[in-house]
C-alpha cells in the first residue's frame, strides 16, 4: 500500500486514515537508514520498561539509567 500526506512548515504530518488504523497506535518509532525511513507503531511503552523494574527502585535511578542506554548505543552506532 503506498500513501502520499503533504508536511507542513513545522514538520507536521497528518498519516492518511488507512495508515492510522494499520498502525493502530498513537505512538509512533521512526527508524531512518540513509534515505529510507521505517514507520512503526510502539505497542506499549510500560512493556518496553519492563527489563528495568528490578523491585522498587527510584524513577529517576531508571530514568538515568535508560538515558546512558541510548546514549551508548547512539555512540556505538547502533539504532535507538
Amino acid at each position: 500500500m503506498n500513501a502520499i500526506a503533504t508536511m507542513t512548515s513545522r514538520g507536521q504530518v497528518t498519516f492518511p486514515r488507512r495508515v492510522r488504523e494499520i498502525l493502530n497506535s498513537r505512538l509512533i518509532e521512526f527508524d531512518v537508514q540513509d534515505d529510507v525511513i521505517m514507520v512503526r507503531p510502539v505497542r506499549s511503552v510500560a512493556g518496553g520498561l519492563a527489563m528495568y523494574a528490578k523491585k522498587s527502585r527510584p524513577l529517576s535511578e531508571v530514568r538515568d539509567e535508560v538515558w546512558k542506554e541510548v546514549a551508548d548505543e547512539k555512540v556505538q552506532g547502533r539504532p535507538s
